[in-house]
């Protein structure tokens, strides 16, 4: 009896995220959390509510201007080592968009071992600006640092981490954007004073400055002033500039 051969898992986009616009100018692909090492498939409601809400805060705020929002699903639930497969399916995801929409700028944004995606996959042409929150990045070297920042150059990178991220360590992430910010000027991020991992004490304000920063990237709109200074600020200010409470009243539509 012929042996039926193992079948090749692929990466998928789900769905837009909200009404698809008729044009589309610009995408955001969502690129969810994981696990360091799993073989194991993602559910397909694998992504947080977090993510979700913030997908539909992006939907909404960039809809007049044609953005389009999508989710990735990913092959494997891991970032198993060397092979990364989280970071190969987020370029595949911009491929994708590529192919769907043609020649538009694409925002990386990513949650937890999605930001590591997230900001890994940001040498992909397309690719013009990284949201990475609460990134999950391993220990290192301060001497000699694995984690690469080569592939931020030219792209607009925002770090967003609650201080008292107990899963994620908010010191790597500030020491990956300090060496990013040494070779781009365009990186910046925020501390989200008192929150943990999840963000929930201050997930509108998130959400809002996201959002915030995603449209001033791809379609060029004015950001706040916070973005602004901490875009412009050298470090380490711009890269422990505190979320503050209320931040982006004006987004908060339900």
């Amino acid at each position: 009896m012929a042996q039926q051969a193992t079948p090749v898992r692929t990466a998928k986009l789900g769905k837009a995220v909200g009404p698809e616009p008729t044009s589309v100018s610009g995408a955001v692909l969502l690129l969810p959390g994981g696990e360091e090492v799993s073989d194991r498939r993602p559910s397909p409601v694998w992504a947080t509510p977090f993510l979700r809400a913030l997908g539909r805060t992006l939907a909404r705020t960039g809809r007049d201007e044609g953005l389009a929002t999508h989710i990735v699903h990913y092959r494997y639930r891991g970032w198993n080592g060397d092979a990364a497969p989280m970071a190969e399916d987020a370029s595949w995801a911009a491929d994708e968009i590529v192919r769907r929409y043609g020649d538009v700028p694409v925002c990386l944004v990513g949650l937890d071992m999605g930001g590591r995606a997230a900001l890994r996959a940001a040498g992909h042409e397309a690719v013009n600006s990284v949201v990475a929150v609460g990134p999950w990045l391993p220990e290192d070297d301060v001497a000699a640092p694995s984690e690469p920042v080569r592939q931020l150059a030219g792209r607009r990178v925002l770090i967003v981490h609650g201080t008292n991220d107990e899963r994620t360590d908010p010191e790597l992430s500030f020491r990956l954007a300090a060496r990013a910010k040494k070779a781009n000027r365009e990186v910046c991020r925020f501390e989200v004073h008192s929150d943990g991992h999840g963000l929930h004490q201050h997930r509108h304000e998130v959400r809002a400055l996201v959002a915030d920063f995603a449209m001033g990237a791809l379609f060029g709109c004015a950001v706040s002033r916070p973005v602004e200074d901490a875009l412009a600020a050298p470090p380490p200010i711009g890269l422990r500039m505190p979320l503050a409470a209320g931040f982006g009243r004006s987004l908060r539509k339900r």
